[in-house]
């Protein structure tokens, strides 16, 4: 299944339908008079969250959305059936805004939390409306209005409480992985990850917690460069992330102020949100090396280090209980 997180999409709600002139002409009913119905009201285009959903798949080829308009009014006073609502599903996490403006329309984050974002027309009126002492045969009726259409863009932000960055191949595949039942692609060259991943986390008090690996960042990312820049969205929501380091890297301080960089110029707040700082792949390095690294990075970032190993398995307890307790705060 493609992973597809934006879209952009015409919608429109149905018209309301037209009400008629019509008499009564009935035996023994003397001056039946005006007896036009109304027409109905067009149906709404309503957006609903789907738990069920992961990706924008189905809107990357479907692009043009309708909702059925109302019926036109009948005599004897009935009044046109209304079009039915159109409902659309979408993944929970989506925003839907306004293409041109950026005004964004809602945020549809809860399973069933519906939004609707375009009213149908209201019905016309038929000629039984106007009936008055003065005209006692109108025949005069109007049309149904249009229903609202707008030109939409989506965007999937993924719904994760903890969001791992960190610069390709640093190990952040192979974390998910061993701390959940995901099994995303893993390979020792950059860019192996290419969408993000989800991994559910059991607490120790049996509740779930959501994981993503967020593919690898890089220089530059937040102007568009790489993949960071396309999945960066993907960690707005969360409450902590965790940054990761690659301890076999050249230069594992250069690493995490390229990512800090990009933080603070994406924007959004991520450079104030809680992170632990995680140096992986303990097991590359010498007693001698670590305890260099640990003391420079701790000093340069401002940052307590905690060390681990996700392919070895070492460490993972206490990154977890960290997580824990950033998740409490």
């Amino acid at each position: 299944m493609q992973f597809i997180d934006q879209a952009r999409i015409t919608i429109k709600a149905g018209c309301g339908g037209d009400g008629i002139v019509s008499f009564r002409r009935e035996k023994y009913v003397p001056a039946g008079g005006p007896s036009g119905g109304d027409g109905g009201r067009g149906g709404h285009v309503v957006f609903e969250a789907d738990g069920n959903l992961q990706t924008l798949l189905d809107f990357k080829f479907k692009r043009l959305f309708l909702a059925p308009s109302g019926r036109r009014g009948g005599p004897n006073r009935c009044s046109g059936a209304s079009g039915k609502d159109l409902v659309i599903k979408v993944p929970c996490g989506t925003e839907v805004r306004h293409l041109t403006t950026g005004i964004i329309f809602g945020d549809l984050i809860e399973d069933k939390q519906t939004l609707v974002v375009a009213l149908g027309g209201r019905g016309g009126r038929g000629n039984a409306h106007y009936l008055s002492n003065r005209n006692r045969a109108p025949e005069k009726c109007t049309e149904g209005i249009e229903g609202e259409e707008w030109q939409l863009q989506l965007e999937l932000k993924l719904l994760a409480e903890v969001g791992i960055i960190g610069l390709p191949n640093a190990g952040k595949s192979t974390l998910i992985s061993v701390l959940s039942a995901a099994r995303p692609k893993i390979a020792d060259y950059p860019f192996t990850t290419l969408v993000p991943n989800l991994g559910v986390v059991r607490k120790p008090t049996g509740d779930g917690t959501v994981f993503a690996d967020i593919p690898g960042l890089i220089a530059g990312a937040a102007e568009g460069a790489g993949l960071g820049h396309a999945f960066l969205r993907h960690i707005e929501r969360t409450k902590l992330l965790i940054h990761m380091l690659d301890g076999g890297a050249e230069d594992p301080l250069a690493d995490f102020f390229a990512v800090e960089k990009e933080l603070l110029a994406y924007g959004h707040g991520l450079i104030d949100r809680p992170r632990l700082l995680v140096l992986n792949k303990r097991e590359l390095l010498d007693q001698k090396s670590e305890k260099f690294l640990v003391r420079e990075i701790e000093k340069k970032s401002s940052r307590k280090l905690i060390l681990i190993s996700a392919a070895m398995g070492s460490g993972l307890e206490d990154l977890l209980g960290k997580v824990w307790d950033g998740l409490e705060i």
